[in-house]
């Protein structure tokens, strides 16, 4: 049934122009966000200031200068890069190149105490850390009131 007199409905179009602008203001203040907030955190970096030589060789045993942070609760359960659950109790760490499986000594040189862990994970993925060690070995550490500390990483 027609009715009559009706009119067709059209589309109101808009131009992709107005669309892209948006977008693109959008993209703009998200990255200069990004900037500036990595811009403090680079502030944070400077108080904790180490030597240019970040890696040294002695006596055959490469020794690794750095920060490292912790990780537990959001990833507890989780399965780590070499498939196993992770367990943030367990004394076990996170690092972009050495070997899955394989133990280092981590030496908070901020208060002297020491742990060994086996890397089970890939990362940090945020600039300027070097090692994610678990809850259970940053605890050991007495680091897990800040969450970040200068450390010395040495392959077993």
């Amino acid at each position: 049934m027609k009715i009559p007199n009706a009119i067709p409905m059209q589309r109101e179009r808009r131009t992709r122009g107005a669309g892209f602008v948006w977008i693109s203001c959008l993209a703009l203040v998200a990255y200069l966000g990004t900037a500036v907030a990595s811009g403090n955190r680079e502030r944070l970096w400077e108080s904790l200031s180490l030597p240019e030589d970040r890696a040294e060789v002695s006596s055959g045993t490469f020794r690794t200068l750095g920060r490292a942070s912790w990780y537990g609760p959001r990833f507890d359960g989780q399965p780590t890069a070499n498939g196993e659950t992770f367990d943030m109790n367990a004394l076990t760490a996170a690092h972009r190149t050495l070997p899955l499986g394989s133990r280092v000594l981590v030496h908070n040189l901020e208060n002297d105490r020491r742990v060994v862990v086996r890397i089970n994970d890939r990362g940090p993925y945020i600039q300027g850390r070097d090692i994610d060690l678990s809850y259970g070995a940053a605890s050991q550490l007495g680091m897990v009131p800040d969450g970040l500390a200068r450390v010395e990483i040495t392959p077993l």
